[in-house]
């Protein structure tokens, strides 16, 4: 199938979607803070917020789609079962909305998955099959479950009703920052940000919308620069969160980001890690990698100068300790930041 005709089959998302999911949610997902950053304002001349999605009982915004996805099933679909791939936090999120309304859930994920994410899947009860090296592999085993058991996949970022959950942040980024002109997300799959980008633009199309991801395997970065979606192998990185393929067959995020994007900033492995352990030093806040590429952004004066608010979306938090500890190891700030 070509990606025409899928643009041309798909039901096209409104910013209803975006506020169905927000009613649909309440139930599970709580309302995420939103604070100023001092160290990142001086550093701008302007104010910094950090939108802390890290906070979710899951420690990743990933929540907000897989609750609006699951609650959306029937009761027949639900006592079958569900089944995920991820590289970690999508698969902890399905994992705890099921255990949540008491449904089985199957999450595939690859041997790259770090061991703080697989220790916290088995924590929430979830059955975990490790198929290879990738997203991609996973994938296909997840899809092996639905055609072999009757379980319904709950897609990681390309589905109406994950990009419509993760959208509700930009509902609360409105609410709560009137004056917002810029916010930076981290970029992956494109769920995120195409969520975040239909609730921010059906508001105002001048608010600018930046991703940010690392440097090596940025799937949609180079998809976006082909024109369509491609295919990479993944690279070790700290932003392990961001790996993964976008589908060759895309239904939804690669054409969402593409109209909703205004920017992509790659950021290279040294500032990813000087990023969390500045956080962690300043404001005492654990990041993933992957959150970590908004702050490098900002650090790294990559968002071009304009009047107003600067939002940075903390995707996660979900990290290894040893990580942690190698970094605050490396990094001292006596004379930096």
């Amino acid at each position: 199938m070509t990606n025409a005709k899928l643009t041309k089959d798909r039901k096209d998302m409104k910013i209803r979607d975006v506020w169905e999911a927000r009613k649909r949610i309440a139930s599970i997902v709580s309302r995420t803070p939103l604070i100023q950053s001092t160290i990142l304002s001086e550093k701008t001349g302007r104010r910094v917020f950090l939108k802390l999605e890290n906070v979710h009982e899951v420690g990743a915004f990933k929540v907000r789609g897989a609750a609006n996805k699951i609650l959306s099933l029937s009761e027949e679909a639900k006592k079958r079962g569900v089944a995920t791939f991820s590289t970690g936090n999508h698969g902890m999120a399905v994992a705890y909305v099921a255990k949540k309304i008491g449904i089985d859930a199957v999450v595939c994920i690859s041997n790259r998955v770090p061991k703080a994410k697989v220790d916290s899947l088995k924590r929430l009860g979830a059955q975990i099959e490790i198929v290879g090296d990738s997203q991609d592999a996973a994938g296909e085993r997840c899809y092996e479950l639905e055609r072999g058991k009757g379980l319904t996949v709950i897609q990681p970022f390309d589905d109406p009703h994950v990009i419509a959950g993760q959208g509700t942040i930009g509902l609360e980024l409105l609410e709560d920052l009137p004056n917002l002109t810029d916010v930076i997300v981290p970029l992956s799959g494109g769920g995120l940000l195409s969520g975040i980008g239909l609730a921010l633009k059906s508001c105002d199309r001048d608010i600018r919308v930046t991703g940010v991801s690392m440097e090596q395997s940025a799937v949609m970065y180079e998809s976006l620069k082909a024109g369509k979606p491609v295919k990479l192998e993944e690279s070790e990185t700290l932003a392990d969160s961001l790996l993964g393929g976008i589908g060759l067959d895309n239904q939804y995020t690669f054409e969402m980001v593409r109209q909703y994007i205004d920017d992509v900033v790659l950021i290279p492995e040294d500032e990813i890690a000087f990023s969390m352990a500045l956080m962690m030093d300043k404001h005492r806040i654990i990041m993933e990698g992957a959150a970590a590429t908004g702050i490098a952004a900002v650090l790294g004066n990559k968002i071009p100068q304009q009047d107003g608010d600067i939002a940075v979306i903390i995707s996660g938090q979900n990290v290894d300790l040893s990580i942690l500890l190698k970094l605050i190891q490396n990094y001292t700030f006596e004379n930096k930041g």
